[in-house]
Parts: structure tokens; sequence; C-alpha cells
């Protein structure tokens, strides 16, 4: 049986799609899965962490396997890919190109994050009907929640008219993402106790079970 798909997708900028694709594969390999992560974003900013991670700990990568790959050779490589790795997790293109369809084409799961606030609650619907158009199940995840709860619940509730998953699992506006990233880790491997780490962790199990 092929791994699962998980493409993370967002066609709005700065909704921290990079950093949440690293952070879900390697909180599935801390599960004792096989994991490959794809960057078919031309920004290639998970390339970049990659060769940050191998630094970092050694050629291995920590047992990750990455590949960064665009164009056509994109949904072969993540076909190869899960007949080899018990899940597959995609950095997709920002914007509704070729590569971002291919991206979620593959997808068996649509992984939408997005910031509570009302622009990019708004900005949210075109990766919706892109999902939609290549009928492809969908989760929005809330990410770099504020403080501020009532807001957020508000956005919470807002996406709800667009009658889509939402994730139970929340991931916080917290340093140690940004810290862990810059030497190539993320926050379960960086601050293992952390309340990052503990919500990664979270979301990870809970997409592990939605499909």
């Amino acid at each position: 049986m092929p791994g699962t798909v998980l493409t993370v997708a967002q066609q709005k900028g700065g909704a921290g799609k990079s950093t949440l694709a690293a952070h879900l594969a390697v909180a599935l390999l801390l599960k004792k899965k096989k994991v490959a992560l794809v960057d078919i974003d031309p920004q290639s900013t998970l390339a970049a962490w990659f060769e940050a991670r191998r630094e970092s700990l050694d050629e291995a990568a920590g047992g990750l396997i990455f590949e960064s790959v665009t164009g056509w050779r994109a949904a072969k490589t993540v076909e190869t890919l899960a007949r080899e790795a018990d899940f597959v997790v995609v950095d997709s293109p920002p914007h509704a190109e070729t590569d971002a369809r291919v991206a979620v084409r593959a997808a068996d799961l649509v992984v939408i994050p997005t910031q509570p606030s009302p622009p990019d609650v708004w900005a949210t619907r075109p990766t919706l009907d892109l999902a939609e158009k290549e009928k492809r199940p969908a989760v929005l995840v809330l990410n770099r929640v504020p403080p501020r709860a009532l807001l957020t619940d508000q956005m919470a509730e807002k996406l709800g008219d667009y009658k889509v998953r939402i994730a139970k699992a929340r991931l916080g506006n917290r340093v140690a993402f940004a810290e862990a990233m810059a030497l190539g880790l993320t926050a379960p491997e960086f601050k293992k106790s952390s309340q990052a780490a503990r919500e990664v962790r979270a979301l990870a199990t809970e997409l592990m079970r939605v499909k």
C-alpha cells in the first residue's frame, strides 16, 4: 500500500507553509514513520533548511528523505516516494501554477495553514477551491495563533462557513519554531518540552487519522 501524501498548500504568502511542512514531516518521523519531504516551491526554503539540517545532524539528516523538484518531474517524484515512505509531505508553490495543481492532485490530504486574521481567512478561499476542483479532501490548520483567543475563535467560526474540516490542534506564534528552523531542526528536536513541540506533536497525531 502506498504511503499517505500530505500536501501543504496556501496561495497566500506568509502563512508559514514551509515551516509547517518541515515540522509536520519531522513530527511524523519522530513517531517512527518513514517520511519523505518534497520541496516543489521555487523559493526553495526547505532546500536551504535541509542543508542546515545536514550540518546540524549529519549527512543522514536524522533519517528524513528529502527531494527538491519542480516542473514535469514533480508528480513522478511524489509517486515514487509514496511507494517507499509511510508519509510524503509536499511543500507546494504559493500560487495556482501548474506545480501547485500537481501537488494538490497528488495529495491524499491537502493541509492548508492560515493565520487567524480576516485577510488571511479571506485569502484561503482560492486554495480551498483548488482542492475542491481536484477532488481532494482538505483540512485547515490555524497557524501563528496569537494569545488573543477571542479573535482566533471568531476567525475559526468564519472558516467554519467554508464547510471544511478545521484541525483541533493549533500552532501558536512561537519563537521556538523560527529558532529551530534556523538550525535545520524543528521544535520537537530543538526544545522537546516546549509548548511549540507539544502543538506540533498534537497536530501530527491528528492528521495521521484524517483522510
